[in-house]
C-alpha cells in the first residue's frame, strides 16, 4: 500500500469519527474546550499537540499536490500552521479558547460537517483510485 494511501485512510478514520462526535455531541466538545482554557496555557498547549500530531503525520507522508488529495496535504500543513500558533503566541489559542460557548455549540456542528464532508471526499477518491 502506498504511504499516501494509508496516510488518506488514517485521515479518513479520523474525520469521520470527530465529525460524527462534533455533530452529536457538541456540547461535551464545548465542555472539554472549557475545561483546557481553564488551564490556561497548557491547555491551549494541548490543543496545539493534538494539531501537530495530526498535521505532521499528513505533512510527512502525504506530499501530495494534485487533484482531490491536495484537499488532505493542506490541511495538514493548516494543523502545523495552528500548532505553530499555539505553541509560539499561546495568548491567540487562549483568546480562541475563550470564544467557545454553549451559546457557539452549533460552530463545532459545523466543523463536524466540514470533517464529514472532507471525508466523503477522501473516501470517494479512495474508491475511485482503488
Amino acid at each position: 500500500m502506498r504511504m499516501e494511501r494509508a496516510v488518506q485512510i488514517y485521515a479518513l478514520v479520523n474525520c469521520v469519527v470527530i465529525g460524527l462526535s462534533h455533530v452529536l455531541r457538541p456540547r461535551a466538545w464545548v465542555a472539554f474546550f472549557v475545561v483546557l482554557r481553564e488551564r490556561g496555557e497548557p491547555g491551549v498547549f494541548a490543543v496545539g499537540l493534538l494539531n501537530l500530531i495530526f498535521g505532521s503525520i499528513i505533512v510527512g507522508f502525504h506530499n501530495v499536490w494534485s487533484g482531490v488529495p491536495i484537499v488532505l496535504t493542506l490541511l495538514g500543513w493548516a494543523n502545523v500552521a495552528k500548532a505553530l500558533v499555539y505553541f509560539t503566541f499561546p495568548a491567540l489559542g487562549l483568546r480562541k479558547l475563550r470564544a467557545v460557548s454553549d451559546q457557539q455549540a452549533y460552530q463545532i456542528v459545523i466543523g463536524g460537517a466540514f470533517f464529514l464532508l472532507l471525508a466523503a471526499l477522501l473516501g470517494y477518491n479512495l474508491w475511485k483510485t482503488a
